[in-house]
């Protein structure tokens, strides 16, 4: 009876609560100002600014304008969810400081799970290793001076309670690095740092990150930038057919030489050759090094004795010698190759091979060679000769202007004649001895490249034009009437704009990460030459002259474009020498050009003096001169206008016969 009693009295109070359920709830009246976030949880709100009490207190987004998850069911179920989740947290930390006194100590070692490249699927990210190199940040006597989530204390993860709780607040830098390699060749180099913070709590999942100011512009400008620089076109290391078997590592050139000839070896090894086709290696399509250069070393003599000759010019110039021990070596060399070019003929076998060497000598000595070398030596436009022989017996025109049979790789010897075979046409007033199959190559839907744009970084098309431009400029000497010429240089211009539809205009040729982006890089040399080009159309209008207020113009466009190749040794000037050299010719004296020139010459320091880019200084400082020095002539409306003074005529009154690609 004594353990009934309460039961029954229990009971009774029970069904008396039940009976009466006004009594026990006070309804009250509801507000329609307060925050969303409370009518979200069906709690009263004070309604303060800017945020109420309720939402402080947890931490909550306060919001009295209605936000854009109110008039969604499905949205406004998940949000409701996620406070669910922040107040449960929220509650587990109360809990836990006050059973567990803060101690200070020292953060985690790394060999504790932090976040790299491996624990997130970023599908920007297809690199082949990445490395960590973590700095750590501590201030334990003042808060971090970074935005705040929300006004609550930092939540901890349930499964790591006992873990984090014995610790101070810290941050871990991580530095991210990937690189791609191709062959063991590094490529593509990216690096990012982000932090990894137990300052402040992570929102939860779904949740909206609030925007900063400039903010979100500069993550979206990054990403971008990032996704410019992974998407560049698909790498193609048999872009070309080199025609040398199997590619050879620079450390395993087995070769017997003398002691004289291993010196030149090592030298065109080490300094020559990273500077012969720069932009080609820029757009990693084949290694200049495994794949064309030593295999050809070891397999073709005459290309080995060419390279020890320019070995010995190149060492000749950037050393500045006089001497009949240096002069011997290039003489020796020089008459070793054309002497294993004529036994080879004679046998009349391995036509790649010869056509390998004869246009090594051309443009090797294009590269390095001086142009007030006194040394007897054969021009290039005589080797050239060979080469047009040897491009018709391997039959390469047709092979590359075949659509029926389209050639799956590019032959390098056939790219390599082409640049040498269109600019050179230029230097000599002559139609290009290729121009059909360039025509050809122009005009075709289906197979226009030629390779040029990865050899040289100028787009084929331009390139195609400037070989139609030296076409027309063959005419003119021929006789063609003025109308008719001017109606072709119309349309020649028409061609020339219609390569610039695609065209955004120029900018630094650099990634996010300072990489060197090698599709920008190769637009701005594209839109050099094209401004290029147009000069040289222009100056075969009758009546041309340099003081046009149409010629300064480009001259002026010229010059900025300019500004966006990079410079210096490293940088690829030396590879626009037939650019500044079209530009140049028609500079003014007050032209912003000059003064640019002169700047990149002591941007590149010895490097300017010989080679290509050197026979472009010695040859414009003449044209200057005399352009400078002659008075000016009156023109048909009226006014005076500046001589033309031909860089063609200066060469042949100096007696130069060089080739300046």
């Amino acid at each position: 009876m004594a353990v009934a009693q309460p039961t029954k009295s229990k009971a009774a109070s029970k069904q008396s609560n039940n009976a009466n359920p006004k009594a026990k709830t006070q309804m009250h009246r509801r507000s329609r100002t307060g925050c969303y976030t409370c009518r979200l949880r069906r709690k009263k709100c004070d309604e303060g600014t800017p945020m109420c009490t309720a939402c402080k207190h947890l931490g909550l987004s306060c919001e009295y304008k209605r936000p854009m998850w109110w008039s969604n069911n499905d949205a406004r179920r998940q949000h409701k969810d996620d406070i669910k989740m922040i107040i449960k947290r929220k509650k587990l930390s109360e809990k836990a400081s006050h059973t567990i006194q803060t101690s200070v100590s020292s953060p985690p070692g790394l060999s504790h799970s932090l976040p790299t490249s491996a624990t997130f699927s970023d599908p920007l990210d297809r690199t082949r290793s990445a490395s960590i190199d973590s700095h750590f940040s501590f201030n334990f006597n003042s808060p971090p001076n970074v935005p705040e989530y929300g006004a609550y204390n930092p939540h901890i993860i349930p499964s790591h309670t006992d873990f984090m709780f014995n610790m101070s607040p810290y941050e871990i830098d991580v530095k991210t690095e990937r690189q791609m390699f191709v062959n063991d060749v590094p490529t593509l180099r990216e690096s990012t740092v982000s932090t990894f913070s137990t300052y402040h709590t992570p929102p939860p999942p779904g949740t909206v990150l609030p925007s900063y100011p400039m903010d979100g512009e500069w993550t979206e400008q990054v990403y971008q930038e990032r996704r410019e620089s992974l998407t560049e076109e698909t790498l193609n290391c048999n872009f070309f057919d080199f025609s040398n078997g199997i590619a050879t590592n620079t450390s395993q050139v087995d070769i017997e030489l003398e002691e004289n000839d291993q010196r030149l070896l090592d030298h065109f090894i080490q300094f020559v050759l990273p500077t012969i086709f720069p932009i080609l290696e820029t757009n990693q399509h084949g290694s200049v090094g495994s794949d064309l250069i030593l295999p050809a070393l070891q397999n073709n003599k005459g290309y080995l004795h060419c390279c020890l000759m320019i070995a010995a010019q190149h060492y000749k110039a950037a050393m500045n010698l006089q001497g009949e021990e240096i002069d011997n070596d290039i003489m020796r060399n020089r008459h070793a190759t054309i002497l294993a070019l004529c036994e080879a003929l004679n046998k009349d076998e391995n036509h790649h091979q010869i056509l390998e060497a004869t246009l090594g000598l051309i443009f090797f000595q294009s590269c390095v060679g001086r142009y007030d070398d006194s040394l007897p030596d054969i021009p290039w436009h005589q080797h050239f000769q060979a080469v047009h022989s040897l491009v018709t017996k391997l039959d390469l025109p047709r092979l590359v202007s075949d659509a029926a049979e389209p050639l799956t790789q590019t032959p390098f010897n056939m790219t390599l004649t082409a640049w040498i075979d269109i600019l050179g046409a230029t230097m000599q007033g002559r139609a290009p001895t290729f121009a059909h199959t360039y025509r050809e190559k122009h005009l075709s839907t289906t197979n226009p490249s030629l390779g040029l744009r990865e050899l040289m970084g100028c787009d084929d098309h331009v390139m195609y034009l400037i070989s139609e431009i030296a076409c027309l400029e063959a005419l003119k000497k021929e006789g063609m009437d003025d109308i008719t010429l001017c109606q072709h240089v119309h349309a020649l211009g028409d061609q020339i704009g219609l390569t610039e539809t695609h065209d955004c205009g120029p900018k630094m040729p650099f990634n996010a990460n300072g990489s060197l982006s090698p599709k920008q890089l190769s637009k701005n040399i594209t839109s050099a030459f094209r401004l290029a080009a147009r000069i040289y159309l222009c100056s075969l209008v009758p009546g041309f002259s340099p003081s046009q207020a149409s010629c300064v113009g480009l001259v002026e466009k010229l010059t900025t474009v300019l500004h966006f190749i990079p410079s210096g040794p490293g940088g690829f000037d030396r590879s626009l020498a037939w650019v500044y050299l079209i530009g140049g010719s028609v500079s003014g004296m007050n032209s912003s050009f000059r003064q640019f020139f002169n700047e990149r010459i002591a941007q590149l320091g010895d490097t300017s003096s010989y080679g290509s880019f050197g026979g472009v200084v010695s040859l414009l400082h003449e044209v200057w001169q005399q352009a400078d020095n002659s008075q000016p002539s009156p023109s048909a409306n009226g006014t005076t206008e500046a001589p033309y003074i031909s860089w063609r005529d200066v060469m042949q009154m100096r007696g130069w016969d060089y080739l300046l690609i």
